[in-house]
């Protein structure tokens, strides 16, 4: 790592620190994502590496953060002890890997190396909100980033991958360009998506969807529109559409607006684990959450925000909606 500079950190990520950092050959800067590794004698787990190899596949397309390059930093060998197994090993095995087993709390560190965004989506339409100048995001951005998100997200779930933690505070913004990206994408399965990040800030609620929060065991790609849908509403209304504070107030905000769910919205609803007697709400009208989403719009939000699953729009099937007829699709 001796490679890079550190200039300062810019947040805990969800699996560890996160660096501003540049790259002392090229000038380049970069963010650095440093993830913990529980090593087993084997060395790097297969599901971390597995991980890897797919966030530098996906991140080929232009709306996910670019993954440039990984470091494996061992620790787990001090330079001497390493030099010792060596010059003991006369007649190396490597499959056995022996001469790491003395140590089995091996610690080791992967560094993911991003390129470097300075904004995201959440202080843009902080921007918007407050400070000296108040005021909507234009109507248009709002459509090319919400097309670009679908992208990147379609992108994503046609290689089977899900995010599952998406939020305006993980789409970084290029400004200059307009172009929105994904980051913090999936190392959800090795590293399984924790309930407060490592920091203890609680990990937000406001974007989950509703068969999550209802504890259903197998979820789909549709888990991901949800939350499209919700950061959608608010670039709309520049405040969160269902801003929980516990999974119980987040149903319930959720419930007071779309109405409560029966069985007939969503078959099988009244069985998920978590599912309790709530409140009886009657559905609200959408437009009236996105006052200033015009009909094309709110008719796309309300696809997003189905509650049945199997019926809430996919992305690419968002891409074609006619929210995004007056789009000049060729440019993206």
């Amino acid at each position: 790592m001796e490679k890079y500079e550190k200039l300062e950190k810019v947040g805990e990520g969800t699996y560890g620190k996160v660096y501003k950092a540049k790259d002392k050959a090229t000038g380049q800067v970069v963010a650095l994502k440093k993830t913990r590794l529980e090593m087993d004698e084997e060395g790097v787990p297969p599901t971390a590496l597995r991980e890897v190899s797919l966030l530098q596949m996906l991140s080929q397309s232009l709306y996910i953060v670019r993954l440039l390059c990984v470091e494996h930093v061992d620790s787990s060998l001090s330079s001497a002890a390493a030099a010792s197994s060596v010059a003991t090993d006369t007649n190396p095995k490597p499959h056995h890997h022996h001469h790491n087993n003395n140590n089995n709390n091996n610690k080791s560190n992967l560094y993911l190396v991003f390129e470097y965004l300075d904004t995201d989506l959440k202080k843009f339409i902080d921007s918007h909100r407050k400070g000296p100048n108040p005021r909507p995001l234009p109507p248009a951005l709002i459509q090319s980033f919400l097309f670009q998100l679908c992208k990147g997200v379609a992108h994503c779930h046609s290689h089977g991958v899900l995010h599952r933690d998406l939020k305006p505070q993980n789409l970084l913004l290029d400004q200059d360009k307009g172009i929105l990206k994904i980051a913090d994408l999936g190392l959800g399965r090795a590293f399984t998506v924790p309930l407060k990040s490592y920091t203890h800030e609680i990990v937000t609620l406001w974007y989950r969807a509703p068969e999550v929060l209802l504890g259903s065991s197998h979820y789909s790609t549709a888990v991901d529109m949800w939350s499209v849908g919700c950061i959608f509403a608010e670039m709309v209304r520049r405040q969160a559409l269902f801003p929980g504070d516990s999974e119980f107030q987040q149903l319930l905000h959720i419930f007071r607006l779309l109405g409560t769910p029966t069985e007939k919205d969503w078959p099988g609803v009244t069985s998920l684990r978590d599912w309790h007697v709530y409140p009886q709400w009657e559905p609200q009208n959408l437009a009236r959450a996105v006052p200033a989403l015009g009909p094309d719009g709110v008719d796309l939000l309300s696809k997003m925000l189905k509650y049945d699953p199997a019926e809430r729009i996919s992305a690419k099937g968002a891409m074609d909606h006619p929210y995004f007829d007056s789009l000049d699709k060729s440019q993206f």
